[in-house]
């Protein structure tokens, strides 16, 4: 099921904060699918999910729920948020994906990316996307009683990050993130990155930025972690700071076309691929919120395609190469994608 972020009138709500409409709504798609099961069992390998009863495992739940999906079944290591952010004033949305050699050290690597994304969405819906909206028409007092504060990617993922510090059910583990929040009112992105996941945006069928990943080196992507209790920081693990984040915001425009991924998608398949799938599908008309929907999903089944092949060039085995080694196809991984398409509507 996609979802459109567009403006709502205001249902009791404070007379000071501003009901003016919004210049801009997004439609949103979510798509993802787990990696295949290994053929041959992994020693020490760990899979125990949240219960359904914690709240984190209810809201991973509701949200996998939310979307209509490729199939049924969990994202994996990957997991994802969207959220509609205080007063309709924009929309929060965020990719991430549990590293995986936590799994052999008796670790279950997506409770901290879930663990992650949960407080994300947390903080995101209820917080602004830009500076707390006023009536300049009201009293002094009134005006500075406009509830909630400015939240950009970067502060919500430094919140998030020592969300899953004070998380006693997440013993361990790390993830890369990347959220973004898009402003209804003035149309600006912003973005904070850290690791291998990312973002693209297309324009006019066209990419016209992807998000450089960050990493140590080839296949060790910058990654927040949480070590077990009473291990001292060592050469075995890489812990990565909020603060470390690439930022960047731009302006967006009518048509625009916003990707969100983990490395599931970008190890597997090129920009101008996916560029191309989703000029595809918006040819084929229809309303935006199924298209949106329909693009995330072809995006994931192709990712699927690639990621099988083992002699067609991916993102994965050129990076191989430039690393001095040979790794041909796709990699096997799990992929979460997350679209929004931008509307101008004044």
């Amino acid at each position: 099921m996609s979802v459109s972020y567009r403006a709502r009138p205001p249902i009791a709500i404070k007379r000071s904060v501003s009901s003016l409409p919004r210049p801009y709504q997004f439609h949103m798609g979510a798509s993802w699918a787990a990696k295949p099961p290994d053929p041959v069992p992994v020693p020490l390998r760990v899979n125990v999910p949240f219960s359904s009863d914690t709240t984190v495992g209810r809201w991973r739940d509701e949200t996998l729920a939310r979307w209509k999906n490729l199939k049924t079944g969990n994202a994996g290591e990957d997991f994802f948020f969207v959220s509609r952010m205080r007063n309709n004033s924009g929309v929060s949305f965020g990719v991430a994906d549990g590293v995986g050699g936590w799994a052999e050290s008796g670790v279950d690597p997506s409770l901290y990316a879930q663990t992650l994304m949960y407080h994300a969405h947390r903080y995101s819906r209820t917080a602004w996307a830009g500076e707390p909206e006023i009536d300049p028409t009201q009293e002094y007092k009134e005006r500075e009683s406009v509830e909630g504060w400015e939240l950009s990617p970067y502060d919500c993922l430094e919140l998030a990050y020592h969300g899953v510090l004070r998380e006693r059910l997440v013993e361990a583990g790390s993830s890369t993130a990347c959220l973004i929040s898009l402003n209804s009112s003035t149309g600006i992105l912003r973005a904070a990155n850290l690791g291998d996941s990312g973002f693209l945006i297309i324009r006019s069928s066209s990419v016209i930025y992807v998000q450089p990943p960050q990493i140590h080196f080839f296949n060790c992507p910058y990654q927040l972690a949480k070590l077990p209790p009473n291990e001292p920081k060592s050469s075995r693990h890489f812990v990565d700071r909020p603060s470390l984040a690439a930022r960047y915001e731009t302006k967006l425009r009518d048509g625009d076309i916003i990707v969100a991924f983990t490395d599931g998608l970008s190890d597997n398949v090129f920009p101008a691929d996916i560029a191309a799938i989703c000029s595809l599908v918006a040819r084929s008309g229809g309303p935006e919120d199924r298209q949106v929907q329909k693009m995330a999903d072809r995006i994931v089944e192709y990712a699927q395609v690639c990621m099988r092949g083992r002699k067609t060039s991916t993102p994965f085995s050129r990076d191989a190469l430039r690393a001095g080694l040979y790794y041909p196809g796709g990699k096997i991984d799990d992929v979460t994608v997350v679209i929004a398409l931008v509307r101008e509507t004044v």
